[in-house]
């Protein structure tokens, strides 16, 4: 006799990342009672919901908080995308600055809402994002239009002489020291000399903060 799948294999799975105890069981029981969908798990961390990525069937869509406790939420989108690259991740949180918007729609989010957010307007957003949209909030709508407008302004001077920014630009491009040394005919203590100069003008200490500052501030 053919086996009958469980009743869940027809529904469409949504994780919940989120460490409030009421707000999780309150959006479980809301996706739980809408028709088409099933929340089997719910997880406190990024960290636990990672584990469970490996012993489970990966959902369509994760609801994911940004302040957890351990790893972030959007240091967590870039470790849901490794593990199941066709989960949709959409961010549920109180946070509303640009730079997290800016940040999780980066790492890998479909979506980005505020908790303020209506049960309605949660359910239409994970069948929105199902359907190929970006739900967000109007709020949130109106920062990713902010930040759009902010990458058409006049680009940020710093001071970068025309060297620095050719080696920025091949830095941000992904070359090493050795390989801009040998691509502009300098010696590697030099480029590396241009770097530090870079690195204190732009104001910041590392590789991966230079090259976010290109692209947040449009500096090349």
């Amino acid at each position: 006799m053919k086996k009958i799948p469980p009743l869940e294999s027809h529904l469409t799975s949504i994780w919940l990342v989120e460490d409030n105890l009421q707000y999780r069981k309150s959006l479980a029981g809301l996706i739980n009672g809408t028709e088409g969908m099933h929340c089997p798990h719910s997880f406190i961390s990024c960290e636990e919901a990672i584990k469970a990525l490996s012993e489970h069937p990966a959902p369509k869509v994760i609801l994911l908080d940004i302040g957890l406790p351990g790893i972030s939420g959007i240091q967590g989108i870039e470790k849901f995308k490794e593990l199941s690259p066709s989960t949709l991740i959409v961010i549920l949180t109180i946070y509303d600055d640009s730079d997290k918007v800016f940040d999780a729609l980066c790492a890998g989010a479909s979506g980005y809402l505020l908790k303020d957010s209506t049960p309605e307007k949660i359910i239409d957003s994970i069948k929105e994002v199902l359907a190929g949209g970006a739900p967000m909030n109007m709020k949130i709508a109106h920062k990713v239009l902010e930040l759009f407008a902010q990458f058409k302004k006049k680009k940020a001077d710093y001071g970068l002489t025309e060297r620095e920014k050719e080696i920025l630009q091949h830095t941000v491009a992904g070359l090493t020291k050795q390989q801009i040394a040998d691509k502009l005919f300098l010696s590697f203590h030099t480029v590396n000399t241009h770097l530090k100069n870079i690195y204190t003008k732009l104001h910041v200490n590392t590789l991966s903060g230079a090259v976010s500052k290109v692209y947040k501030e449009n500096i090349l």
